[in-house]
């Protein structure tokens, strides 16, 4: 039977106050239905978050773009979808806060997720150190190539590219967009230890995952998510 969504160590103890998942093709992810809220907004790989510090309502919707979502209310499920994306989801167990993350390879190197994570210590006092990151299924280092306009970008936002590419050919690399998250996060003061990374490719696994670069088109999403239960509490 094909698996309808992913999980990872770093949020699996139910007792820690938060559910999440990693939706794949059989399943975008479809939230808990006693969740009470579930937000999802329009994409549009920026680096802007959405910070929902106040009970949100069954049906609200947000105008604008946005590529993050941050709550400390619970009961409410933020969501992002992706189709070689990476979905980020981030929990803070002291203070009672989580992020659901859209990482595309343009908001990855205008830093998506250090703004995110610094939205969280703005807003609700996190610690980098304290917080438990999970980076989902997106397109591989073993698939994703790109071309010189986008390492461009690369060498003028990301210091330590040479990192996380592999050039294979004149002009073309391939960009390990999962890797550049995990350093990113590391340089936020997060701890390794407490960052899970599911090494599954969207593009190199047509059972289980949608594929933009494999498919050509928009022909389906994925949808990842992350919800405060009424279990979370401080520490």
């Amino acid at each position: 039977m094909a698996a309808k969504h992913i999980t990872v160590p770093a949020f699996a103890d139910k007792h820690e106050g938060v559910r999440h998942f990693f939706g794949t093709r059989h399943e975008a992810g479809r939230p808990d239905r006693a969740a009470r809220v579930v937000v999802s907004v329009t994409q549009v790989h920026g680096t802007d978050a959405l910070v929902l510090d106040r009970p949100v309502e069954p049906g609200e919707t947000f105008a604008g773009g946005w590529d993050a979502l941050v709550t400390n209310q619970r009961e409410v499920w933020l969501t992002v979808k992706t189709a070689d994306c990476v979905p980020v989801l981030v929990h803070d167990p002291r203070q009672g806060a989580v992020a659901a993350i859209h990482a595309g390879w343009r908001g990855s190197v205008a830093g998506i997720l250090p703004r995110t994570l610094a939205v969280m210590r703005e807003r609700f006092g996190s610690d980098p150190g304290s917080l438990r990151i999970g980076i989902g299924p997106s397109a591989g280092p073993c698939c994703y190539e790109v071309d010189e306009p986008v390492l461009k970008k690369l060498r003028e936002g990301v210091p330590d590219w040479a990192l996380v590419v592999r050039e294979t050919g004149p002009g073309t690399w391939l960009l390990d967009l999962r890797g550049l998250l995990l350093r990113q996060a590391q340089a936020m003061g997060a701890d390794r230890t407490a960052i899970r990374t599911v090494n599954a490719c969207t593009i190199c696994h047509p059972t289980l995952f949608h594929s933009y670069r494999r498919e050509g088109t928009a022909r389906g999403a994925m949808m990842s998510g992350i919800m405060l239960t009424r279990r979370s509490k401080k520490r």
